[in-house]
């Protein structure tokens, strides 16, 4: 007799490229960790591309613009022995105006709906407030990242505080050390480094980074900057490499060859300790405020980097208090001066280490796994050790046979 709570997570998921894929991953991994042989995840995955293929946990599979594949997928849901559901929302995941495809899916569901949101609008449009209200409504609890999402929640959308949890983005426990074994392993012995890492797009500000450069390589002429990540698929899918070789030209054109380097792929877990523990300086110039989570910049801030950003919302929470410093939008001079600064005092840059590794020991991936699985505990019925009630075995059989079929001629579609 299976007694596990059974938990399935509506996301993206590797081998998809994209962070939320990576976060549910991590996400399940940790509340396995949390719960060992408790619980029994399954994923059923939002898939954007035909190419993309899943193995377990992955047990469903949605196709993004699909509505009856929406539908399906609660039935399965709601037939099946699945005692809560995890959402992870981004509003580019699910098809339909604003994403509203996945209301087809939440709002015939049975069971409890925990909602984590990636992404809060301040001021949206029409057809993202519905979809996101209509989210809302479906959920027993929300999760948000900072605080600000819960005052937004609570302002914009107008859902009650009691139903919302702060959970911040997990990072990985990684040691406060110094950079020089990193900097060794990669080949950057003797050099200053700066890391932006993540999937490029123009959002991201790398050009306001590179014409900051010049002052910066003419303080410290040993200076390495370092781009990490490929270009996000959607950018690659609309418009190719064209933002790449836009920001090569300026390296040509600024003279940066020997102090700016590209890393244009995705990088594994490892890889990305690696080039994090190099750099001395982490970097987000991202142009537009309205970003209320980074995964990257949770990292950065974890591994006790000294890190220099723009004032979107997640940064204004995470570098408070001393913990990095925030430059104003699309202010390169001010970029230069910061990381100059930062260059030249011993003091400053331990001090920004030493309090952004404290802060970030609460962001662990250990203790947010123990986080969502109180909640779930919190918002699950007890674990039901018999079928649905008035069903029979061989109700269940058929059941299991019709979403295994289900499950077959959307992957082969």
């Amino acid at each position: 007799m299976n007694t596990k709570q059974k938990i399935a997570f509506i996301s993206s998921f590797i081998p998809r490229r994209c962070g939320i894929a990576t976060f549910t991953s991590d996400l399940i991994k940790n509340i396995k960790l949390a719960a060992p042989d408790r619980i029994e995840p399954e994923v059923i995955a939002m898939r954007s591309s035909p190419q993309q293929q899943y193995s377990k946990p992955v047990r469903f599979i949605i196709r993004q613009n699909i509505a009856d594949d929406y539908i399906s997928a609660s039935e399965y849901i709601n037939s099946s022995r699945i005692n809560i559901i995890s959402v992870q929302h981004e509003f580019g995941l699910f098809g339909g105006q604003g994403g509203s495809y996945l209301n087809l899916l939440l709002k015939r569901l049975n069971k409890p709906v925990i909602t984590t949101l990636h992404t809060v609008l301040e001021s949206p449009p029409a057809r993202y407030f519905n979809s996101l209200t209509e989210i809302c409504r479906s959920s027993n609890k929300l999760i948000v990242m900072n605080k600000r999402g819960i005052k937004m929640l609570r302002d914009i959308y107008k859902v009650p505080e009691s139903k919302i949890r702060l959970i911040p983005h997990g990072i990985p426990d990684l040691p406060f050390a110094d950079s020089h074994c990193c900097k060794y392993r990669l080949g950057m012995e003797e050099r200053k480094t700066i890391l932006t890492f993540g999937l490029l797009g123009k959002n991201k500000g790398i050009e306001i980074m590179l014409r900051a450069m010049p002052e910066i390589v003419k303080a410290e002429p040993s200076v390495l900057y370092i781009v990490l990540g490929a270009t996000h698929p959607e950018v690659l899918r609309r418009e190719g490499h064209t933002y790449k070789l836009k920001l090569e030209r300026m390296i040509a054109n600024l003279g940066l060859q020997k102090n700016v380097v590209f890393h244009n792929r995705f990088v594994s877990d490892n890889e990305l300790y690696e080039f994090l523990g190099a750099a001395d300086v982490y970097v987000t110039p991202y142009l537009h405020k309205e970003q209320l989570t980074s995964g990257t910049l949770a990292f950065a801030v974890g591994a006790g980097k000294a890190v220099v950003s723009t004032p979107y919302w997640a940064a204004q929470e995470l570098l408070a208090q001393g913990r990095g410093k925030l430059v104003r939008f699309g202010d390169s001079k001010h970029m230069a001066q910061s990381i100059v600064k930062i260059f030249s005092s011993k003091s400053v840059f331990a001090r920004m280490r030493r309090r952004a590794y404290d802060y970030g020991r609460w962001m662990t991936w250990p203790k947010i796994g123990q986080a969502y699985w109180k909640l779930f505990r919190m918002q699950s019925p007890s674990i039901r050790l018999s079928i649905r009630p008035g069903a029979d075995s061989r109700d269940w059989k058929i059941h299991t046979y019709n979403r295994q079929q289900s499950l077959r001629s959307i992957q082969s579609a």
